[in-house]
């Protein structure tokens, strides 16, 4: 079976346009690709028309304005689109439920009404991730429905999406990409695709559960490797050690096929795939009756940061003479990462509710976030002049270190003086931290 093997350039459906279903359509379009965006929400679909995008990665929205205004990039909200393409790319979003089992409702929906439109001769990708098992149990059965035979029919295969905010776009176009096949029809036709419209390496692997474990085991790792740091950096602070100093140090020791890699502490970790994929692994490793440790585990450090970075700021103002109930702290950065403005799942939100709770007034300012998403997130609207922010605070709080606020000038800021530097998640340099406390300000950091 060879579904791609009489197209050089496919025709392309992209089903979801959400963050990774933008970045995918906009880079397949500018690739030269005839792409069909569908949604289900028509004000995104709408904006996307307009040339708006909603959401924060650099380039993102001048390719989706470009796909749009030449004709390369279709987008609606009817499934009937998806009936010229060759390629189906299935990117809904597949959140989970508080036990950690799959909330499939986007994702039925999608197959549901995909399998209406399926014509012999498809291609189904699916990049939206999954519990192993599931293209095959759940996504096939659905897209049979409308009475076609998955592997003679249409081919069907799992290529996990594997993109970071903030470099999306980069890794799209360099990364290579891993696919599994119902079928080695579907593997083969996957891979010939990827190379095709993205000139990028492909790593065939052997089955649609292995390349969904794959992402599973790329996140788990990550989430996992973040609350070594967070712990070493607990530990390290019993020392009055500087963690970041221990993790470059640590890092120089070849292992395996590359070095240690500690990555870095901070208030905590957030967005919508490390928060919830090692709960993914942890309930489907339940369910099969094999007791998982180590993603709980990691999931439960990380998820305790917010309130260890809130303590600390606590702690280190009343070192200073300033009680909790009516201290002033003005928050820098509301997102879950630096450089981007996504609020899903960020850390910073019960760091803030713990701050509150204890009496603090809190003021927020991020140049990048949306302020009305903000303010109905936190319940307060962001500050969005930096001065009037910080304006007599005893702390700035910096818990995601934009661009924007590399160039701050610290002496220059209207705050209380001695004032209270919390560094979550800039890792200032000893240097700047030499600065910083020559101008009267207070530095700790997590794990500094």
């Amino acid at each position: 079976m060879g579904f791609l093997t009489d197209r050089r350039d496919p025709r392309v459906a992209v089903i979801g346009l959400g963050y990774v279903g933008a970045c995918i359509a906009a880079v397949l379009a500018e690739r030269g690709l005839d792409v069909a965006g569908v949604d289900v929400d028509p004000h995104l679909v709408d904006e996307l028309r307009r040339g708006y995008c909603r959401f924060e990665e650099p380039d993102l929205a001048q390719l989706l304005r470009a796909g749009v205004d030449t004709g390369r990039l279709r987008v609606g909200t009817d499934y009937a689109a998806v009936a010229e393409a060759d390629v189906i790319l299935v990117t809904v979003g597949t959140p989970v439920r508080l036990d950690g089992s799959l909330a499939d409702e986007q994702l039925r929906g999608a197959c549901v009404e995909l399998s209406r439109h399926l014509r012999r001769g498809q291609l189904v990708v699916v990049k939206s991730t999954v519990p192993p098992g599931t293209t095959r149990d759940f996504v096939l059965p659905l897209l049979a429905g409308g009475g076609l035979v998955g592997g003679t029919d249409f081919g069907l295969a799992f290529t996990p999406e594997r993109l970071a905010e903030g470099t999306a776009l980069r890794e799209l176009r360099t990364f290579p990409i891993v696919a599994g096949g119902l079928d080695a029809g579907s593997t083969r036709d996957a891979a010939t695709f990827w190379r095709r419209a993205l000139g990028v390496d492909v790593v065939p692997v052997e089955s649609l559960e292995a390349a969904e474990i794959v992402k599973l085991a790329d996140n788990w790792w990550i989430d996992l490797n973040i609350a070594l740091a967070n712990e070493l950096a607990k530990f390290s602070a019993l020392y009055d050690v500087d963690v970041l100093e221990v993790i470059q140090a640590a890092n120089g020791i070849p292992k395996g096929t590359g070095t240690i890699n500690i990555l870095l502490p901070s208030v905590g970790v957030g967005g919508s795939c490390l928060t919830k994929d090692p709960w993914m692994v942890w309930h489907s490793a339940q369910q099969r009756g094999l007791e998982i440790f180590t993603a709980p585990a990691g999931r439960r450090v990380n998820a305790g940061m917010p309130g260890y970075t809130a303590r600390l700021i606590l702690d280190e103002l009343a070192a200073l003479g300033r009680p909790a109930r009516g201290a002033r702290v003005a928050v820098l950065g509301l997102a879950f990462k630096n450089d981007t403005g996504d609020l899903r799942a960020t850390p910073v939100l019960p760091a803030v509710e713990a701050l509150r709770e204890a009496g603090c007034e809190v003021r927020l300012h991020d140049p990048l976030v949306d302020p009305d998403e903000a303010e109905k997130l936190f319940g307060l609207r962001p500050v969005p002049d930096l001065d009037a922010a910080v304006r007599d605070v005893d702390c700035v709080a910096v818990l995601a270190h934009h661009r924007p606020f590399a160039g701050i000038d610290f002496a220059a800021l209207p705050v209380t003086r001695p004032c209270l530097v919390l560094d979550g998640r800039a890792y200032y340099s000893r240097e700047r931290i030499a600065e910083l406390r020559a101008a009267g300000f207070h530095y700790r950091g997590i794990g500094r």
